[in-house]
């Protein structure tokens, strides 16, 4: 787990400011790491998508790389 989330999963409890003094991170980092959560998404979309076509291309080859 990443700093960032860890205070994302516990900021309720303890505050944005005292977890990041803790955990030595900028809350300006941190609340641009938040801002990023769907370019984060889209992103992990795209490679599980990109990583079912290489399989599959690979399945189609019998898992050799030339015809």
């Amino acid at each position: 787990m990443n700093r960032f989330k860890f205070i994302e999963d516990h900021h309720h409890a303890w505050g944005v400011k005292r977890l990041c003094h803790v955990l030595e991170v900028a809350r300006s980092s941190f609340y641009e790491w938040r801002a990023g959560r769907q370019a984060r998404a889209a992103r992990e979309r795209a490679d599980a998508a990109l990583a079912g076509r290489i399989s599959a291309v690979h399945a189609e080859w019998d898992g050799t790389s030339t015809p």
